[in-house]
């Protein structure tokens, strides 16, 4: 094996390895971030907005540290992003009033907008374009167990040794991470060759949109999140008027996020082949196909089919626009690229979420669950428009 495989493969595992950590610190805190400012003190108003400063901050940042990762690589902002996490972690444990949560929150959201789009183009570099699909499998996998172990173990800890504990392992975690980072190769660290240009952000994130490929990807990875926000907002409701209980909210996520980790290779691998949009086409019309589903059923086992069937609709798309996301751009503008589609999965996320949840308050949990259905839809119009157009003669 020559020494650029084994230096791929090095990457990939330090990769891989950091962005499992990189993203589970914010998978941890979610389930217990209002519990911890209601302790503090906070009204249900400043909860929310402490919940919310978080992707508030990380959506700018992502966009920001995504033009500095093109100026100067990956290593570096992913050390720094990782070392910043690790001391906000930390800096949770100190908070006394309300204000010092909202504070370290929104600092806990700008360090985190370097870990993604970070990682993300770093791994572009360790991949020919034949191989794009599958690494970017592999960076789904990483980020889907991050959410499968961390909503459980965030509540064990929790529960068990009490917040600060939380604080105190996952900093530590953060921490073993940012060392690692800095194991990566040094190509990685001075990856960008061709320095960008001086034209504004704004207009380099227009040329960008201007690109058929990076749009199909750009609103996928804002439907796909925004469904998903909505829904995790929502079927803890659900689950409760069927007289089901937090254990079952659990074990339905444990099956959407299993077949989510277990189809990302093989799709990716496929995308190789058949290119990207045929798998993310598919993929958003399952998705489609068991957010409307979803609705209707009313007992554990068509409800685990259907969030498995959902956790695969995720694992035919993620990979398959996160390689269109590679595809599409060039080596000097990846990390802008790469911020802008982190950015927009934050914003899908951070959308999806309050707004399905004031629908199920307005009009019903059952019927608010179809809020979802819109963006997909819209979604998947634009990609069968692009696979039309590259058909044409």
């Amino acid at each position: 094996m020559n020494n650029s495989k084994l230096s791929d493969i090095k990457t990939l595992v330090i990769l891989s390895v950091v962005t499992f950590l990189g993203f589970i610190d914010t998978v941890l805190l979610l389930p217990i971030i209002s519990l911890y400012a209601e302790e503090l003190g906070a009204t249900i108003g400043v909860t929310g907005l402490i919940v919310g400063l978080y992707s508030i901050a990380n959506t700018p940042a992502n966009i920001l540290f995504g033009k500095l990762i093109d100026k100067i690589g990956q290593k570096l902002p992913l050390f720094a992003g990782l070392l910043g996490d690790a001391v906000c972690l930390f800096l949770y444990s100190l908070c006394r009033v309300p204000a010092h949560l909202a504070a370290v929150r929104f600092f806990h959201g700008v360090a985190g907008g370097m870990v993604g789009p970070a990682t993300m183009s770093a791994l572009s570099e360790c991949s020919l374009k034949s191989g794009r699909g599958r690494i970017m499998g592999i960076y789904g996998i990483a980020i889907a167990s991050a959410t499968m172990i961390g909503y459980p173990v965030s509540g064990l800890i929790a529960t068990r040794l009490g917040y600060d504990a939380l604080f105190y392992i996952t900093s530590t975690l953060l921490f073993l991470a940012s060392l690692f980072a800095l194991a990566l190769p040094r190509r990685v660290e001075n990856a960008c060759e061709n320095k960008s240009n001086d034209s504004s952000s704004f207009s380099k994130i227009l040329n960008l949109l201007k690109r058929p490929g990076l749009r199909v990807a750009y609103i996928s990875i804002v439907a796909l999140y925004f469904s998903f926000g909505g829904l995790i907002t929502l079927l803890p409701f659900h689950i409760a008027n069927l007289g089901f209980d937090a254990m079952h909210v659990g074990i339905l996520l444990g099956m959407f996020s299993l077949t989510f980790i277990l189809v990302q290779v093989p799709v990716g691998r496929m995308s190789d082949s058949v290119g990207r949009l045929k798998p993310a086409a598919f993929g958003l019309l399952l998705c489609l196909v068991s957010l409307a589903l979803l609705p209707s059923m009313e007992n554990m086992l068509s409800l685990g089919i259907t969030m498995a069937v959902f956790g695969v609709s995720f694992g035919f798309i993620f990979p398959s626009i996160s390689s269109l996301v590679i595809d599409n751009s060039q080596s000097h503008e990846r990390g802008l690229a790469t911020g802008v589609f982190h950015a927009l999965l934050t914003v899908g996320v951070a959308g999806g979420a309050p707004v399905v949840g004031a629908i199920g308050q307005w009009i019903g949990v059952t019927p608010a669950l179809y809020v979802s259905l819109g963006v997909v839809v819209l979604a998947l119009f634009i990609t069968l428009r692009q696979i039309v157009s590259q058909r044409s003669p």
